[in-house]
């Protein structure tokens, strides 16, 4: 079923990416491995987690096995114990900063400075749901649905543009894809962009699963009608007739009036958009609400290949965007056009979704000849790839995401 020198390699690092409490951190949790040693972020548990989970009825090790489901609901317990009163959660929890100890995340202290930044992406909900549905129960307790309810309020206080409809970025720090063009180095709050949008749609779904466990029965609908109409806002702004695909879009979009010009015909658009081919357009796929004819655009849109084709999986980036570049970069880590591992996971799982099993069949034997590949020549694996070469960029000792590998193998 699985690559046997791929699964032995991650079930070798699995204890090392299991972290203790420490610091002011006072529960168990799970670092992506490499230079992201002792914090806890929040995509990136999730992944963890999406891959840890049914990876360990694979493990013989009872103790391990244990462990790992210890340290998901670890993840969800840390994320919640930070929440502040307006409902706001940290994108991440870090006990230092440029080698100073901290007393608090520091992106909680600079939210009770009124400074408002990014919060926790969409992905909180959906890690409760993995691990409730993988023990047949939700964990949490009363307070937690209290807090739960707090953390979508903020989501709407502070992050929806009500006029579109659409989830946006306040900046563009820790966006996930950190230097996507389409929201990096964009003024505050015009961007809703289609990884959020995309993303959220699915935490909202994972959201009323989880209150149907917990028998609110009220609230899950509440989750449930702002969905659809999310995806509504979606369809309505984000698909490009022309290009027939998703982009994110620019919101920032109004008459402005600076003198007496601008009487007569105004801006009657609600966005505009952001036409720049970034793999977080074919998310629709992984979220479920693309269209059968918007899902066979993008399976289009998969074929081409000079903007998506590699050898090694999908650019993050298409290579004939201007903005391509293989550049060697942390903070903002790399995100135009290198492979990244949740981007071929994503597109796989998209694809599997609407039946397309030739591309989802492609796309993994792709990924395990990239990490087998690595692990032959350098005896490790690395956070992000050369699309061309199948060369690692940086960052050795990477887990996380790259255990997805395994997952494509089982869920084919």
């Amino acid at each position: 079923m699985y690559s046997e020198e791929i699964f032995q390699y991650v079930k070798e690092k699995i204890p090392a990416c299991l972290k203790k409490p420490v610091g002011f951190i006072p529960y168990p949790f799970i670092d992506p491995g490499s230079v992201y040693d002792g914090n806890v972020w929040d995509w990136d548990t999730y992944w963890s987690v999406y891959a840890l989970l049914p990876l360990s009825k694979h493990l013989e090790d009872e103790a391990l096995k244990a462990g790992i489901l210890e340290h998901a609901k670890g993840n969800v317990r840390n994320m919640l114990h930070f929440q502040l009163p307006d409902g706001y959660i940290p994108m991440m929890v870090e006990n230092k900063l440029f080698g100073k100890q901290l007393s608090e995340p520091y992106l909680n202290a600079q939210h009770k400075k009124g400074i408002l930044m990014n919060m926790h992406k969409p992905f909180l909900c959906q890690q409760i749901r993995l691990i409730s549905d993988f023990e047949g129960k939700c964990f949490l307790g009363p307070e937690d649905a209290q807090k739960l309810k707090m953390y979508f309020a903020c989501y709407d206080r502070y992050y929806l543009n009500g006029r579109v409809g659409l989830y946006v970025w306040h900046d563009d720090i820790m966006i996930g894809m950190d230097n996507d063009p389409a929201s990096f180095g964009r003024p505050k709050d015009s961007t809703a962009n289609i990884f959020l949008n995309s993303f959220m749609v699915m935490e909202l779904a994972a959201g009323a699963e989880i209150f149907r466990m917990l028998k609110d029965s009220e609230y899950a609908r509440t989750l449930e009608e702002k969905r659809l109409r999310l995806i509504d806002a979606i369809h309505a702004e984000c698909f490009d007739s022309r290009d027939r695909f998703f982009y994110s879009v620019d919101v920032d979009v109004m008459t402005r009036k600076y003198d007496w010009f601008h009487q007569g015909l105004g801006v009657f658009w609600k966005s505009l958009p952001i036409r720049i081919a970034v793999w977080s357009g074919f998310l629709p796929l992984l979220a479920g609400f693309a269209t059968k004819e918007e899902a066979e655009a993008l399976r289009e849109h998969f074929h081409d290949e000079e903007a998506f084709g590699s050898a090694y999986g999908i650019p993050t980036l298409a290579k004939n965007e201007k903005m391509f570049s293989l550049a060697v970069t942390n903070n903002p880590s790399n995100w135009l056009g290198p492979i990244w591992l949740v981007a071929n996971y994503c597109v796989f799982r998209g694809m599997l979704n609407y039946g397309f099993r030739q591309e989802a069949e492609e796309l993994r034997d792709r990924t395990v000849r990239l990490l087998e590949r690595d692990i032959e020549r350098t005896g490790c694996l690395h956070e992000y790839y050369d699309p061309f070469t199948g060369d690692p960029i940086m960052n050795s000792g990477f887990l996380n995401w790259n255990m997805l590998v395994l997952n494509m193998q089982e869920e084919l």
